[in-house]
């Protein structure tokens, strides 16, 4: 017999998504502000953030 769908977990997982992809898009909009302030002040860019899940194969 098949399970009951569980839409609550359902629904967690997809605001866990949603979540997660506004946070990005959240650092990528600062650290577009901080390279447009440093920019405008003339100083050095800041490196940009390096991220621990992200490896190179």
């Amino acid at each position: 017999m098949a399970r009951r769908p569980n839409y609550g977990q359902q629904r967690a997982e997809i605001n866990r998504g949603k979540l997660t992809k506004q946070a990005e898009k959240q650092r990528e909009r600062e650290e577009a502000v901080a390279r447009r302030k440093q920019e405008r002040e003339g100083g050095p860019l800041p490196e940009p953030a390096a991220d621990e899940d992200k490896t190179e194969a």
